[in-house]
Formats: structure tokens, sequence, C-alpha cells
């Protein structure tokens, strides 16, 4: 008897959110003397990490975070592919989504993790690699022109949301139509979650006051 997909789907979030606990920069942090939520932004994300503990720290934490949810999506796929050959995209979805949720919401660490942006930009990745060309450029772009590492995020959240809509309507994504809608209110999630963990620096952009993309000499993320 097959199992059922509403059961692969708790299977798969729950894959997703035992590796997102997998906190890179708090585990970095802690084989250097030093809890990386205790500085900067507060968060354990890529870019605390970078900000606060240079810039080695802040691209093994990025890789670490990026990698992970890309795990998660393989071994879903390795578990399902046969099994829901038209649904297994749908499945990667929410093991991507549950590495988010526990990267963002660490259990061990009282629920005190990063905003989740690497963990998605590899479930991007893994999903469909040409979405992530444009969300890359698309950030690039918009720091190098602004300096808001918070404002690119942002921003290639609403990317891929749009992306993941068109390639599903133009019938690039291997989903089942009856699973159609379902994908995008999942990438919905993904989108409205990295948008509202920038909540604190959506408000400092519209004031003014958010901190600007620097390298001081030491290769530190600087605060601009």
């Amino acid at each position: 008897m097959s199992m059922s997909m509403v059961l692969a789907r708790g299977i798969c979030i729950v894959i997703g959110y035992c590796l997102g606990m997998f906190q890179t920069g708090y585990i970095y942090g802690k084989l250097h003397h030093v809890d990386i939520r205790q500085h900067g932004s507060g968060n354990a994300g890529a870019t605390n990490t970078l900000r606060t503990l240079g810039l080695k720290a802040g691209l093994i934490t990025f890789i670490g975070d990026l990698g992970k949810a890309i795990l998660s999506m393989l071994i879903a796929w390795l578990i399902f592919h046969e099994r829901y050959p038209e649904g297994v995209m749908l499945l990667e979805m929410y093991a991507g989504f549950g590495t988010v949720l526990g990267h963002n919401f660490p259990a061990y660490l009282k629920f005190k993790g990063g905003k989740g942006i690497a963990c998605t930009a590899g479930f991007i990745l893994a999903f469909y690699p040409p979405m992530a060309i444009l969300c890359l450029l698309l950030f690039i772009v918009v720091v190098a022109v602004t300096r808001y590492v918070s404002l690119g995020s942002i921003l290639v959240m609403f990317c891929f949301f749009i992306q993941l809509v068109v390639f599903g309507q133009l019938g690039y994504l291997r989903v089942a139509p009856e699973l159609m809608m379902e994908m995008y209110v999942v990438g919905a999630l993904f989108a409205v979650m990295g948008i509202w963990r920038h909540k604190a620096n959506i408000k400092r952009l519209l004031s003014g006051t958010e901190n600007k993309f620097s390298f001081n000499k030491s290769g530190n993320l600087e605060k601009k």
C-alpha cells in the first residue's frame, strides 16, 4: 500500500526542519567562543556572521545554510521520486520550507535562528536552477547599487515567487496540474516568510537608518 501524499508532506517538512536546525553560523561562532546571536542583528544567519566574524565565517555559514536546504530536498527526492513522480517537486518544496523553518526557529536555541535567505537560495537553486540565475543577478545589482543586503534579499523573494508562477504556468515545472495551486501557495509561504523575517530591516529602510554593505580593512562587514 503506497504512502499517502499527506504523510509524505509531513515527512518532508520534518526532514527539512531537522536539517535546518544545523545552525552553521551559531556552530562556527561557538567554535570561536562567540555566540553570534549576541552580536550585530542578533540572528544566526550568514550576513550577521559575516558582519561579526568576517568574510571566511560568512562564506562558510552561507554555504552551510545553502547546502542543508539542497540536502533536505535531495533526501525527499530519493525517498519519493519513484512513488510520486508528478508530485516529487512539491514534496521537495515542503522539505525546503521545513529547512527554512528549522533554520529560523531552531527548537534547541529557543526558536531564535536566522532569516532563512541562504536556505531559500539553496532551495531555489535545487528546485529549478534557471530561477536562481535571475534571483542572483537581481541581488547583485540591488546590493551593488544600494549597498542594502536586506533590500536585495526582500526583492529576491518577490522575484522567486513571480518566476515560480510564470514557469509553472508555462509548464516548465514537473508538477501534476491538480498540485499546481498548492505549489504556488507553498512558494508564497517562502516569500512571505523571507519578507516577514526582514520586518525590522523594512522599518529601517523606510526611516533611512538601515545598515549599508561595506567591508573594513580586516575583512569584516561594517555598518555605514
